[in-house]
């Protein structure tokens, strides 16, 4: 196509570097938007993970007591001393599913914005005869 005579194209005009700076404007809410949601999104698994870990551990700890020791009397029991933020439960019960057998099943805990979470894991003990 030939250019009029005397009309020479210069660059964009106003109308299209407002329409250009709309699109961009919106990509750049939309990323924003995803990087708020990555931000949470890793912030529940950080407590998830570090309440699995605690979780983990404190059940190990209990394997390791002897079969009669206090901690593993049937009932239920909280660990006096937890991390900042987590509270620690555990409940006992004899003779299930087996006779010579206990039941341990522990619990962890803790508020995410208002809403209560937890973990937890169960095992079974056998005594040693």
């Amino acid at each position: 196509m030939k250019a009029i005579p005397g009309k020479h194209e210069q660059g964009f005009t106003l109308i299209e570097l407002l329409i250009a700076v709309s699109i961009l404007s919106v990509g750049l809410l939309a990323l924003g938007s995803m990087q708020v949601s990555a931000i949470s999104g890793n912030a529940h698994s950080a407590n998830v993970t570090d309440s699995s870990t605690l979780a983990a551990d404190r059940l190990e700890k209990l394997l390791a007591l002897p079969y009669t020791h206090a901690d593993l009397s049937l009932g239920a029991h909280v660990d006096p001393n937890p991390p900042a933020g987590r509270t620690v439960r555990w409940n006992i019960v004899d003779d299930a599913p087996l006779a010579n057998t206990k039941t341990l099943t522990l619990s962890v805990q803790w508020s995410d914005h208002a809403i209560q979470k937890s973990v937890s894991m169960q095992r079974i003990i056998a005594r040693m005869l």
